[in-house]
């Protein structure tokens, strides 16, 4: 049936009726309005769930577009109009100034002078897999080594991101006034979080197509398991929830789309293809363009490189470096690894080598992807295979500290083993993580790891 025919059969069988004003249901429409209107307010000012820290995510899209290479003019003023609005409360007026500031976004121009444009812009991972050579090991994906190995890494996964959500989104001065050194959570940890939504998403399009899933199943995933995101994988449910798919999913409109939020999830990547880093680099590169581009989903690459190869590797240093050989040297992101790697070789402590990588990436915003893969270069060298003292680094440098801590964490807990991991880390989880993905509210860790193991084997089978 055409649906023009199913609309004239509709409208054919449809009996008027008198409905009372109780029934009319105009009401809704206020509320609908009250929905929105909350969420215009959340982009120019909110306070990250976890540990509060503030953010003006409209505000944030200029600096990452500018970030990018392109000037926006004519925000200033739009912005100061915004921010009254938003404290007087004036909806109409805020609705309308987002609107136009979005605008600015759309029609900004290139910079010619800007450094963005010396480096190589990757596109595809064609371009991409030309422009590197990589390793590759045997590892035994049957073995019960591997299935030890997906257990602590999820677990080492909950407690990176436990203790990051609570100091996320500060400097490292001001976490140290506060809290001194952190070497322990600094409240009773958690499971909820966004680290862990979207990977569960790709795990599941993974379990149903192995090797061939593509970046529209990954997609299809997203739209179906996951109510809402935010920054660039808001934009990308957006995007994907009205048609528009994989790659422009993740360009489209997307000012945040070299943020952290394919490198946050790089690591079910590197899970699922252990030994392999290019394979673990594809399946990055395709989930990453679902909400990202560039430099973005090259992050998302780092992340599983770092641990595909934990399955195989012992020494942290040696293993960083080969990760970082891996990224193409023409690129952006390679120069902001490369510069934490060659400040933590000159230095001799953390704090030395972090505070470098803290001055020159000031201007991106704490969410971008370039100051925390710094964060997690310098965090691996110093913390050196030593768990306690890598989520010590990790969380005193600040910035996105779950993102950063849950992906480094998931390699580091792979490479040591449970044996080094200390009891307080892990005993305040039970075997139940809680997340807000549809019908994944309450998932047991151990079926988690099966899950994993089983999608992997299964792939390699095929």
């Amino acid at each position: 049936m055409k649906a023009w025919e199913m609309e004239q059969q509709l409208i054919e069988s449809a009996i008027p009726v008198v409905l009372s004003e109780e029934e009319q249901q105009w009401d809704g429409m206020a509320d609908i309005g009250k929905v929105d209107d909350d969420k215009i307010k959340l982009l120019w000012g909110s306070n990250v769930p976890g540990s509060g820290a503030p953010e003006r995510v409209i505000i944030a899209g200029i600096q990452a577009i500018e970030n990018r290479g392109y000037i926006v003019e004519g925000y200033e003023e739009i912005i100061k109009e915004g921010l009254e609005a938003l404290n007087n409360n004036d909806m109409v007026k805020l609705h309308t100034l987002t609107s136009k500031l979005y605008h600015q976004m759309n029609i900004c121009i290139k910079d010619e002078k800007s450094s963005y444009w010396k480096y190589k812009i990757y596109k595809t991972w064609k371009q991409y897999e030309e422009d590197v050579t990589f390793v590759k090991d045997s590892y035994d994906v049957n073995s019960k080594d591997f299935e030890e190995k997906i257990l602590i890494g999820w677990k080492s996964q909950l407690v990176g991101g436990a203790l990051g959500t609570a100091v996320e989104g500060y400097t490292t001065d001001n976490l140290r006034k506060v809290f001194g050194e952190i070497r322990d959570y600094v409240r009773k940890p958690n499971t909820l979080n966004d680290d862990i939504t979207f990977e569960l998403a790709f795990l599941k399009a993974f379990m149903d197509k192995g090797g061939d899933v593509d970046s529209v199943d990954i997609a299809h995933e997203w739209i179906g398991l996951i109510p809402a995101g935010w920054s660039a994988e808001e934009v990308a449910l957006r995007n994907i929830r009205y048609g528009i798919y994989p790659p422009e999913s993740g360009t489209f409109c997307n000012p945040y789309c070299e943020w952290i939020g394919a490198q946050m999830r790089g690591a079910i990547c590197g899970m699922v293809a252990p030994g392999n880093p290019k394979e673990a680099a594809r399946l990055a590169w395709l989930d990453g363009q679902v909400s990202h581009y560039n430099n973005g989903i090259i992050g998302e690459i780092f992340n599983a490189m770092l641990v595909s190869l934990s399955f195989t590797r012992k020494d942290v240093r040696l293993l960083l470096k080969e990760v970082i050989n891996m990224i193409p040297s023409k690129s952006e992101y390679y120069s902001v690894v490369k510069f934490a790697l060659d400040q933590c070789e000159k230095s001799t402590n953390w704090e030395q080598a972090w505070r470098p990588c803290e001055e020159k990436y000031a201007k991106y915003n704490w969410i971008h992807a370039y100051p925390n893969a710094a964060a997690e270069v310098v965090a691996l060298w110093f913390g050196n295979g030593d768990y306690d003292e890598t989520l010590h680094i990790i969380a005193m440098e600040g910035v996105d500290v779950d993102c950063n801590a849950a992906q480094i964490m998931t390699a580091l807990g792979i490479i040591v083993g449970k044996d080094k991991i200390a009891d307080k880390w892990t005993e305040p989880f039970d075997n139940n993580i809680e997340t807000y993905v549809r019908s994944m509210e309450n998932i047991d860790i151990n079926e988690l790891t099966k899950w994993t193991v089983e999608s992997c084997r299964n792939a390699l089978k095929a």
